[in-house]
């Protein structure tokens, strides 16, 4: 997607052919800063602490991560002490060990001489196929935004809600929820993103803002509670999130915060779906509430805060008591029963295990 009409992407291989760039999340909106990732070590630690973060992203990210470590030592026992260091540095989103299985399965069985061109070759594919898999779910996703704007009086806005990041910055291009917006917007049609805020780490207000607003897209950031009132008074014709694991049924966990708006959404009838790339899916489990390991992060995500000063400094500061204890529950799960759709690059499907095996019988083969 494009930053300020220059296109950019959230990781790219170096021009030396084997060092990693990506954009460091954990400075924007304020700054605009790129790190370098030199060995698996930079890549768990980048994953960990959120200098890259969403679920496609995280996977690109593990695969290069991957490339580096066969660079440096490309044994077997590397390969395995890189994919259980990378394997443990979020719990949460499936796209990480889906890529370590793929960047395993696919080294093992070749000779040490042969891995490293074979893992950058691999990890590369992985990158190209995210990006073509969010194409897609643009593609199917922007056929919704058609049929809600040809409903639309001249001149009127079709809304859509977001909730967190899914935008192109979660992923390698494109971006999930935001897809189909950016299709829409670039064929013309009236769009306006009504943008969460996303606490804790305000995921809405600092990536999702910054690049609607960099990509020319109008948008309006609002607190995260904002969302059920606009549903009521009518000014809200869809939501459309990520997510960071979908169940063989259906269930979805994403950002917390989610479940509310699906709740808000149902109770007022407002579409809502979810943006689903493929790998993503965890055929391995049908109930999201009980067997999705819900990552419990920081306190200090919630206890404090960081902005830009009048006069241009970036600072931290505490909002929270000294002494109050802080729980930080990075995401929940919505049953499959609240969702409207799920739009995948294959197409718009109901959040059930038929329609998600029908469409993906190659995920979903052995479970």
């Amino acid at each position: 997607m494009k930053v300020d009409g220059r296109h950019f992407r959230s990781i790219w291989l170096d021009d030396d052919g084997w060092t990693v760039g990506a954009i460091d999340q954990r400075r924007l909106p304020h700054e605009f800063v790129v790190a370098r990732i030199t060995s698996a070590a930079d890549a768990t630690e980048a994953i960990r602490s959120m200098l890259v973060r969403g679920a496609p992203l995280i996977g690109a990210t593990a695969a290069y991560g991957m490339a580096l470590a066969m660079r440096s030592d490309a044994s077997d026992t590397s390969l395995d002490r890189a994919y259980a260091m990378l394997l443990a540095a979020r719990p949460t989103a499936i796209n990480l060990k889906w890529a370590l299985d793929e960047m395993a399965r696919s080294l093992r069985p070749l000779p040490a001489s042969e891995r490293v061109a074979a893992a950058y070759r691999h990890a590369g594919e992985i990158a190209e196929e995210d990006v073509a898999i969010n194409q897609g779910i643009g593609r199917h996703g922007l056929a919704l935004i058609e049929q809600i704007a040809a409903t639309k009086q001249p001149g009127e806005p079709i809304n859509i809600l977001t909730h967190c990041n899914a935008g192109w910055l979660a992923t390698v291009d494109w971006g999930t929820a935001t897809a189909p917006i950016y299709l829409a917007h670039d064929g013309g049609l009236k769009v306006h993103v009504w943008v969460d805020e996303t606490r804790p780490r305000n995921q809405g207000a600092s990536l999702t803002a910054w690049e609607l607003g960099h990509h020319g897209v109008p948008h309006t950031v609002i607190p995260d509670n904002t969302g059920g009132h606009l549903m009521q008074h009518h000014m809200v014709d869809l939501a459309i999130v990520g997510t960071d694991r979908v169940t063989a049924n259906g269930d979805v966990c994403n950002k917390i915060g989610t479940y509310l708006k699906a709740l808000a959404a149902h109770d007022n009838g407002v579409p809502f779906y979810v943006a689903l790339p493929s790998p993503t899916i965890d055929f391995s489990i049908d109930d999201g509430i009980r067997q999705i390991p819900i990552e419990q992060r920081g306190a200090d995500e919630v206890a404090s805060m960081t902005g830009r000063t009048a006069d241009g400094r970036v600072e931290t500061v505490r909002v929270v008591p000294d002494g109050s204890p802080v729980a930080n529950y990075a995401f929940d799960v919505t049953p499959a029963r609240l969702v409207t759709g799920l739009i995948t690059e294959r197409g718009l499907l109901r959040p059930e295990r038929a329609a998600l095996a029908s469409a993906f019988p190659e995920r979903s083969a052995g479970h």
